[in-house]
């Protein structure tokens, strides 16, 4: 019997080429998970009828932002400065895993030929002393595959 009930949008993970057990996870927030089909309209000349034909065109992935509380790894920075001296071959594979309440995962998305796009830093203030120094990573997603596991 399928699921009624929604899941919930806080337990998932993150990692690198699919491999969960990697220090790339970790992030609080994803948002930008998102493909796009364009479509080309055209008039035949030869058409009886004045209407335009719609025809998919490319396939566009948007890209994807990752958030978390800065931690002592280098991991990210590290892939970033590969990208900064390989280019092209520093593409990885990114996977993120919704998880249900007994953490078994039960959707996923894969993002292909991922490049780091940004990166921006913690704003450090003095005052407050509560906040949490956060870092939020942007990439740039050549491919998009959704995979439903559980089911």
């Amino acid at each position: 019997m399928p699921r009624i009930v929604p899941f919930s949008a806080f337990n998932f993970v993150v990692s690198f080429d699919g491999n969960p057990l990697d220090e790339f996870g970790g992030f609080s927030d994803v948002s930008g998970l998102m493909t796009e089909l364009t479509i080309a309209e055209y008039r035949a000349g030869d058409d009886m009828e004045n209407h335009v034909h719609k025809v998919q065109g490319v396939h566009k992935v948007g890209d994807v932002t990752l958030k978390r509380g800065l931690i002592n790894s280098s991991v990210v920075w590290g892939w970033i400065d590969q990208a900064r001296v390989a280019g092209p071959s520093a593409k990885r594979s990114v996977v993120v895993r919704l998880l249900d309440e007994q953490r078994n995962p039960v959707q996923s998305w894969t993002l292909q030929g991922v490049l780091p796009l940004k990166w921006t830093g913690p704003t450090l203030a003095g005052k407050g002393g509560g906040e949490v120094a956060t870092e939020e990573l942007v990439l740039s997603c050549e491919g998009f595959r959704y995979g439903e596991l559980g089911a």
